[in-house]
């Protein structure tokens, strides 16, 4: 553990304001009240134990859910404050948990970098709990205070000497405002994990006594460790090139490694937060290697004369990179934190990696020439692939007479009141065009399956005739050309059979919205049909089962002599049936399509569709026992 200070008295706290809004508006402090902002309040207590560790104190943060949907959050830091703090003349304790922006990282000595830099964290939990307990361990004695909804019920009672030092968090949310208490112990875990990736020697535990399940994050490599896990399932093209350094008070770390694919998988953060849209850090690092290979290849004559100069997506291509930055002042966005706007960030980055990356390329010419070859396709398959897309997209127009003939169209011109289903092969195509509501629903069958997205670029994906017919239908280009404004549909549906093909179909089709078209599930607009499994008739009732476990309660409330159909194909399904099951919006049953967590999806989609046959082999060993429905 590094060695750091233990000066963090009462004097540092400073009171911003009152923490009035926080129940009226939860979402402007967690993000939401659903399940996300459920796990945002575990999120805030852990980042605070998250800024010990880069004060270097803390070493190691235990999270434990409780079958009551309570949780624990304990670290071995300096321990919260309990003096008397001047602005308020209350216990520095309890101004920390019942005042909103009050904290030790304004202005004062006691953090130089933090993640909880708006200082709403804790307290913003407490006043979104049904109650909160917290002990610290401080200056050789322990203190306890009780919250309830933000109020304090106790004051803060001096249990004596202890031992140590650091503080413990024990919170249930409030169910009147957070409108689940399912906490999910992946995404927890995720989240975790990543926080361990990028302090390195800090060790987070996490345990769920609802069913056991443990686990412990621990990696000494940093975020070149975070690297190696992200490019596990690929094949690198070269060692991970790690960057260091300190500019004006920055601390900067970036470890990058290009790898056989065509996706580029880039995480940034700053203090330890998730900046999922980017900013000037991530700005800089992009410039510098943009430029550092450009230099490269001119002076070693890689790239001749007459060609132009790479792209940023040339460079790009296969890259796998982290880039973390540690400030003390930074500036964020918004109180979600998902861009970084610090405006000297870009130079600073810009000007420490152009220099590391100069000096490895001159060290490893082979693997250069390597990232430069790849570079030297991409641009050739970025130009082919920007002459397919404006064929395509000059082929799509408004006029439903230029779109793709397969596709049988609504007559509503409104695309808030429209949705378009994506089918498999002209039979259950048949029945969901004589089956559908013609005036808000639009068919587009695909034949066999589309090419897999995963082992190809944008230029061979736009070579096929299914996926240019997509393209057309959906009316909002692709790739780096999509504009959701473009959409010509509220909805679009995957409707495809409920069998092993439909299953691969499903794959298929996902992986290339993830990949060319991530907005269109960002979005919300990405779902996919469930149509039943069974049909059971018992006289003249029928009733249909969209599971085994449905199909077997059925069969035992219904009694005797009762006919099941088995369905595999949509196709099987009268036009009847196959609007009152699976497309009627009163009746139907749709999954909204969401993309939780960009490196776990990324992931997935590379395990599930990428070259590389062991991952995807011991996944199928894995989770062989939780398959349903197969097909034998």
């Amino acid at each position: 553990m590094t060695e750091g200070t233990l000066s963090y008295t009462a004097d540092d706290i400073q009171v911003l304001e009152g923490l009035e809004a926080v129940r009226k508006r939860p979402g402007m402090y967690i993000g939401s009240t659903d399940v996300r902002g459920l796990h945002h309040l575990v999120f805030e207590v852990v980042d605070n134990s998250i800024d010990e560790a880069l004060a270097g104190i803390c070493d190691r943060i235990e999270v434990i859910i409780h079958a009551d949907s309570s949780v624990t959050v304990r670290d071995n830091g300096r321990g919260i404050p309990v003096g008397i703090n001047k602005a308020t003349g209350k216990s520095t304790l309890e101004v920390v948990h019942t005042v909103l922006h009050a904290g030790g990282k304004f202005g004062g000595s006691s953090y130089k970098v933090a993640s909880g830099l708006h200082g709403v964290g804790v307290s913003a939990v407490n006043a979104l709990s049904r109650w909160l307990e917290v002990d610290v361990v401080y200056d050789g004695r322990h203190y306890s205070q009780r919250y309830e909804r933000g109020h304090p019920v106790t004051e803060v009672i001096d249990h004596g000497p202890a031992k140590g030092h650091g503080s413990t968090t024990h919170f249930l949310p409030d169910s009147e405002i957070l409108h689940t208490l399912d906490f999910k112990f992946k995404v927890l875990g995720q989240r975790f994990q990543e926080m361990a990736f990028l302090t390195a020697g800090l060790t987070i535990h996490t345990r769920d006594e609802r069913d056991g399940s443990e686990a412990t994050y621990y990696f000494e490599g940093g975020i070149r460790s975070f690297v190696r896990y992200l490019n596990r399932m690929r094949k690198p093209l070269h060692d991970t090139l790690y960057i260091e350094g300190d500019v004006e008070g920055t601390h900067i770390e970036v470890a990058l490694q290009y790898t056989d694919t065509y996706t580029e998988t880039v995480f940034s953060f700053a203090n330890n937060i998730n900046t999922v849209d980017g900013g000037t850090h991530l700005t800089g690092f992009r410039s510098a290697l943009t430029r550092s290979l450009n230099d490269y290849a001119r002076r070693t004559s890689l790239l001749k004369k007459e060609e132009e100069n790479f792209a940023g997506d040339d460079v790009r291509e296969g890259l796998t990179a982290v880039v973390s930055v540690k400030l003390s002042d930074p500036q964020f966005e918004s109180q979600t934190k998902a861009k970084l706007g610090n405006a000297e960030l870009t130079a600073q980055v810009a000007n420490l990696c152009t220099e590391a990356i100069g000096k490895w390329l001159e060290q490893n010419p082979r693997d250069a020439a390597g990232i430069i070859r790849k570079s030297l396709t991409a641009a050739r398959a970025r130009a082919a692939a920007r002459q397919a897309r404006e064929l395509v997209v000059r082929k799509s127009a408004l006029e439903s007479n230029t779109l793709p003939g397969k596709l049988a169209d609504c007559s509503e011109r409104s695309a808030k009141r429209s949705e378009l289903f994506i089918v498999e092969g002209d039979s259950a195509g048949g029945s969901a065009k004589q089956g559908r509501d013609r005036r808000f629903q639009a068919i587009l069958p695909l034949r066999g399956k589309i090419l897999n997205i995963e082992k190809a670029r944008l230029d061979a994906a736009l070579k096929s005739n299914e996926i240019k017919s997509l393209v057309q239908a959906l009316g909002c280009g692709i790739g780096d050309a999509f504009s959701i404004d473009g959409l010509r549909y509220n909805k679009v549906v995957i409707m495809t059979d409920a069998d092993v093909d439909g299953a691969h179909i499903t794959t298929l089709l996902l992986t290339f919205f993830y990949r060319f078209m991530e907005p269109l599930i960002n979005n919300g607009r990405l779902y996919l049909a469930k149509p039943p499994l069974y049909k059971l008739t018992q006289g003249k009732q029928v009733q249909y089962a969209y599971s085994e476990q449905e199909k077997d309660a059925l069969v035992a409330r219904m009694g005797r002599s009762v006919g099941i159909q088995r369905y595999k194909g949509l196709g099987e399904m009268n036009p009847e049936q196959l609007w009152e099951t699976t497309m009627d919006p009163d009746r139907r049953i749709i999954l909204q399509m969401t993309v939780e967590d960009a490196a776990s999806a990324d992931q997935t989609f590379e395990m599930l569709m990428g070259s590389e046959v062991p991952p995807r082999r011991k996944f199928i060993q894995t989770h062989a026992k939780e398959v349903q429905n197969l097909d034998i």
